[in-house]
């Protein structure tokens, strides 16, 4: 699961860090020229000749570019280059001119130190990333999303009592609809999830009109299916997942089939013609929002995911995956009998 359990506790730092003033990117005219040739890199998915230039054009730039420093923590992050995403993100710390960018810079310092943390299994991190987390949700004007992720590292150190406090602090200053809100609601019901390997929250509206968020199916085990109409083993896998959902029927199961097709016509054409009536979502390609969420490089790709919200098997290919459903919605069963005489 290449990179999945990494991403999964918070978005991109970059998305909150945002440029400062005009002169955020490369000065000279030695750093632009390198500082395009990392973009064209990215463009070729050579990532470390990509993270390697964005360096050297900092440092040809004299240390002052920005949005450099942001491309060696998106990349430092996805190339697990700790110590490269760590020293950006103190640089932009250090440099930071106004208390909003100040804000900013610590929360992104305290998620580079989260998911070192979550990789190294060190509390250390998880330590620095709160004093950070804390710096950044601290003030008359706290950013919630720092609220959330220090709720997450005081998780990891075992704090149930303090992480549940920020968890709730958290939801008071976001929308019922935020999909982290709904995560979070989750974290205080139960602390363990905090540090579990949950699946990615999302949201997404089917071709029948379904408005489906991951959160939303609590109770029920869920199976995600990355596919496409022009992926022959795909096709081959669809008679399987097919019977999943027939057999599954009226259970806590929900199949969820994921689309990487960018022909909308075509798609909808190929699920009206093969009767595939579970939930259908068109993501457009491998650089569709779920897809990314997950990491999807290769399909079929599926990701079973039980009635806690927890992460619990990724297949590429048609793997034999219904022993394991079989034990998940045994369980899912369970847990909803239990809860009956309660009620």
């Amino acid at each position: 699961m290449r990179g999945l359990t990494l991403v999964l506790i918070l978005a991109c730092p970059l998305t909150l860090v945002t440029a400062q003033n005009s002169a955020d990117g490369p000065i000279t005219e030695k750093a632009q020229k390198t500082y395009k040739e990392a973009l064209e890199a990215v463009h070729k998915h050579s990532l470390e000749d990509a993270l390697g230039k964005f360096k050297k054009a900092d440092k040809e730039d004299g240390g002052h570019c920005l949005v450099c420093r942001q491309m060696m923590i998106k990349y430092g992050l996805e190339l697990h280059d700790w110590k490269t995403a760590e020293t950006a993100a103190q640089e932009i710390l250090a440099d930071a001119k106004d208390d909003k960018h100040v804000v900013l810079a610590h929360y992104t310092l305290g998620v580079v130190l989260i998911r070192q943390g979550m990789e190294k299994h060190k509390d250390d991190f998880f330590s620095r990333a709160h004093e950070e987390m804390s710096k950044a949700a601290g003030g008359p004007a706290p950013l919630p999303q720092a609220l959330f992720a220090d709720g997450k590292a005081l998780s990891y150190l075992k704090q149930d009592d303090a992480a549940k406090a920020r968890f709730e602090q958290f939801v008071k200053l976001t929308p019922a609809d935020d999909l982290d809100h709904q995560r979070a609601l989750r974290y205080i019901e139960d602390p363990e999830l905090a540090r579990a390997r949950m699946a990615p929250p999302f949201a997404l509206t089917t071709t029948d009109g379904q408005n489906i968020a991951l959160d939303d199916l609590k109770g029920k085990v869920v199976l995600i299916d990355f596919w496409a109409t022009w992926c022959p083993p795909c096709r081959e896998a669809l008679p399987h997942v097919r019977n999943i959902a027939k057999k599954f029927q009226g259970q806590p199961l929900v199949v969820l089939s994921v689309s990487l097709d960018s022909d909308e016509q075509k798609w909808k054409d190929f699920i009206a013609k093969n009767e595939m009536t579970w939930p259908q979502y068109r993501d457009g390609g491998f650089s569709g929002p779920i897809a990314k969420l997950f990491h999807v490089e290769a399909i079929p790709h599926t990701f079973t995911v039980d009635s806690d919200g927890v992460l619990q098997d990724e297949h590429i290919g048609d793997a034999a995956i219904e022993s394991k459903l079989k034990k998940l919605v045994a369980r899912a069963q369970a847990i909803q009998a239990e809860a009956k005489p309660g009620q």
